[in-house]
């Protein structure tokens, strides 16, 4: 395998650890727990994970001997950098608690424990793949792990390859089906524990015991990086409005985080949106006013910032989209419709009347996108809506309008992006590749002391690594009961962005400015410093031509 130079230079990093990771463990137990909403019914559906204290990690100068585990590891879900440092600390981990500890990765997400699909993860493997970005250690999927034989199949495998322990990388659906497994196993007595490790760009799986899942931090520096590029283009050029959208589904954090560090003319946050009970016309109408106040300094140019998941959190909207769920669910009769005229009408004979009518108000291919394939979770797919060419779209006929009335000067062109999976798989960040190793060992810990149902837990984050505090808390802790699939289900509660939080009221207090003005940071790439082989590397092409 060809490398480069930063993977070569990146190998050599040493993630940082917390202290009390460092030496011999000794566990403390906190408070009982109780889930977050909904306590009745999530107790009765986990009663041997329910109500479990919060656990801290403290240093010990007592000697332990932890018996020998198996144990076996799941990337689950969409790519976030740093899952390749989870896996490394759990190995490194594992092998300091007990040498003769083996790690087993299953072979594309979650169906590689159903269809026996696995690797041993050695030392020589797991050396190639520190620090870098990416699930390509063992590949990732998004099988769901819902039904009794697949967890029975599952039993399967471990048995054959004495494996004690699973260890699941992902988001909130993830986690909950490792809390599912972990519920299902000890009512089985099948002695194998489950643990979950939050994964997710998006940052919204986060609370008091998960200050942040790994991968949001890289994925924002990313994006950052390529707006501020965007910024300074726009600033030279001075003719383009740049709308961007970035992901974020169900929650604004990335879009939040970027707007901190660049500081756009415009950012919209979905949570805010659906607070005040906009309007896809009251967005447009903000959008026209910000850029007709530039036009009156001279300046026909910005950039704007709007979350993938902004239309879902447009009240009419999120209405329609919540119908139109339980509507294409499993539904043969609107598959086998052909046309878009026939798929329309039999949707406005379904949904409420309302709904119907803001249905049949949407552009066709907006119209079109809504009614795609549902996600794995019976949601629609919300990157696939292009809202960053619906806004443009819309934008451009009101300033039209506006212009006519003569309330308008400027000129306005527009391009739109989309930054996703530029994100997913770049190099952990120093903080990224941290905080997820610090993750990976913590599961080992977890696991080495016979816990199940827990997620690694690493806060205080906000100082220096070794004075983080590493520990587990209880994946029913952060549960509530939601709709999927037209069925009540237990799911871990997303956290979307607080409008009370300091984040959103810094943002608000600076955004009057950054929209009349051009007040744009450029960030940089996240390797700006490094060894010169690294930070002032020229071209391949450079290189080829002058030898």
């Amino acid at each position: 395998m060809i490398k480069s130079a930063l993977q070569v230079a990146r190998a050599a990093y040493q993630p940082k650890l917390p202290k009390a990771l460092k030496g011999a463990v000794k566990l403390v137990d906190g408070a009982k727990t109780e889930s977050v909403a909904d306590q009745a019914e999530v107790a009765k559906l986990f009663p041997h994970t329910y109500g479990m204290p919060t656990i801290t990690f403290e240093s010990t100068d007592a000697a332990t001997d932890y018996p020998v585990v198996n144990v076996g590891v799941i990337l689950s879900g969409g790519q976030a950098p740093g899952g390749h440092n989870v896996i490394s600390g759990i190995f490194d981990g594992l092998k300091k608690l007990n040498p003769a500890n083996k790690l087993y990765g299953f072979l594309g997400g979650p169906g590689g424990l159903v269809d026996h699909k696995y690797m041993e993860l050695t030392a020589d493997v797991i050396d190639e793949y520190r620090n870098t970005g990416g699930f390509d250690i063992i590949g990732s999927g998004r099988t769901k792990l819902e039904e009794e034989w697949q967890y029975d199949k599952g039993v399967e495998i471990c048995k054959d390859l004495g494996i004690n322990a699973i260890v699941i990388i992902g988001g909130d659906d993830s986690n909950t089906n490792a809390c599912v497994l972990a519920e299902y196993y000890l009512n089985k007595k099948a002695g194998i524990q489950v643990i979950g490790c939050p994964k997710t760009i998006d940052g919204d799986l986060k609370n008091e015991m998960i200050e942040s899942s790994f991968g949001f931090d890289t994925a924002c520096k990313v994006y950052s990086e390529l707006i501020g590029n965007i910024q300074r283009d726009c600033n030279s050029a001075k003719k383009y409005y740049h709308f961007i959208k970035l992901m974020g589904r169900s929650a604004s954090h990335i879009a939040l985080e970027c707007a901190l560090q660049t500081q756009p003319n415009i950012c919209l946050i979905s949570e805010e949106v659906e607070a005040k009970k906009q309007t896809l016309g009251e967005i447009v109408d903000y959008i026209c006013s910000v850029i007709m106040k530039r036009a009156e300094n001279g300046e026909n140019f910005g950039t704007i910032l709007i979350p993938e998941g902004l239309i879902e959190f447009i009240p009419a909207m999120k209405v329609l989209i919540g119908e139109l769920n339980d509507l294409l669910a499993h539904n043969d009769d609107f598959n086998a419709l052909e046309t878009q005229a026939e798929k329309t009408a039999y949707i406005v004979s379904k949904v409420s009347a309302e709904s119907g009518k803001v249905f049949q108000s949407l552009p066709a291919g907006i119209a079109a996108q809504l009614t795609l394939d549902r996600d794995p979770h019976g949601n629609v797919q919300v990157s696939r809506i292009e809202t960053e060419k619906l806004l443009i779209e819309m934008v451009e006929n009101r300033l039209k309008v506006l212009k006519e009335e003569g309330k308008y000067v400027g000129k306005f062109s527009a391009l739109n992006h989309f930054f996703g999976y530029e994100g997913r798989c770049a190099a952990p960040s120093n903080f990224d590749a941290d905080y997820c190793y610090s993750l990976g060992y913590t599961a080992s810990v977890l696991i080495s002391t016979g816990k199940s149902g827990y997620m690694s837990s690493v806060r205080n984050t906000i100082k220096p690594a070794d004075e983080w505090i590493a520990g587990g808390v209880p994946v029913t802790m952060m549960m509530n009961m939601e709709r999927r699939h037209g069925k009540m289900k237990p799911v871990i509660q997303k956290a979307l962005v607080e409008l009370d939080g300091a984040p959103f009221k810094l943002f608000t207090s600076k955004r009057e400015e950054w929209a009349e003005k051009t007040s744009y940071v450029y960030p940089g790439p996240i390797q700006y410093w490094g060894p010169s082989e690294v930070a002032d590397l020229t071209t391949k092409t450079l290189i080829a031509e002058q030898g």
